[in-house]
């Protein structure tokens, strides 16, 4: 009589685990999200104080501003994408389960997305009213931010992942990924300049989701093969 066999798991089912996992240490206590939210609402509020409260300029830089500080503020918890788990050993365990490097990549970058850079494009309109920002932008901002910051938490990973084995590897990381940020930034805030103009954001907004479509082929492969270097 034969025995039955444990079933092992899908990689649905390890994907989303993981996934949840990351997204709830991410919102925990002293999480890298918080941490990276009041950032982006602290350095946004500022500017009014540091530029003048003059609304045409602000309404001028406003999309720049956002953007920027989006930017900067979805670097603020990439660090730790894989090094938590690279240190205590979880990464060895992950790369045995049925996902693979690039399954377990691709789980990491949904998780800060949703966890860290998606709450950034929620927010970003609010913060938009202490600029000024006209109401004609608001839609191309908030769709702006959505179509372009996968592309942040995409390449985020490729520094993260080049990095994991180096201790305080921050600020290279951070020099290794700003490069790669700039089309990104430049198609984003050109969409929101558009339409604050009263141009056709369409153009800009095409570039910006040619860009994450490339981030999203390019950076799990690359991200993967950093990580199969760092284990081995």
């Amino acid at each position: 009589m034969s025995h039955p066999s444990h079933a092992q798991p899908s990689i649905s089912s390890v994907f989303t685990a993981l996934v949840r996992r990351d997204v709830t240490l991410a919102w925990g206590q002293g999480g890298a999200s918080l941490l990276a939210l009041g950032f982006f609402l602290i350095a946004v509020s500022l500017f009014p104080f540091g530029v003048g409260p003059e609304p045409q300029i602000l309404a001028r830089i406003a999309p720049g501003i956002i953007w920027v500080v989006a930017l900067l503020a979805s670097v603020v918890s990439l660090d730790r994408l894989y090094q938590a788990d690279y240190e205590d050993g979880s990464l060895d365990d992950l790369v045995l389960s049925p996902m693979g490097l690039v399954g377990i990549a691709g789980a990491k970058v949904l998780a800060h997305w949703l966890s860290t850079t998606l709450p950034l494009a929620v927010a970003a309109p609010a913060l938009a009213v202490l600029l000024n920002f006209p109401d004609e932008g608001y839609w191309v901002l908030v769709g702006s931010l959505l179509i372009g910051t996968p592309a942040l938490s995409l390449i985020g990973s490729i520094g993260a992942s080049l990095t994991v084995a180096v201790r305080r590897g921050g600020v290279l990381m951070f020099l290794l990924i700003l490069p790669l940020y700039v089309p990104t930034l430049i198609f984003g805030v050109g969409a929101v300049d558009a339409a604050v103009m009263m141009g056709d954001p369409l153009p800009h907004l095409a570039l910006l989701a040619a860009t994450t479509l490339i981030a999203l082929v390019v950076s799990l492969a690359a991200s993967a093969a950093a990580l199969k270097l760092a284990l081995e």
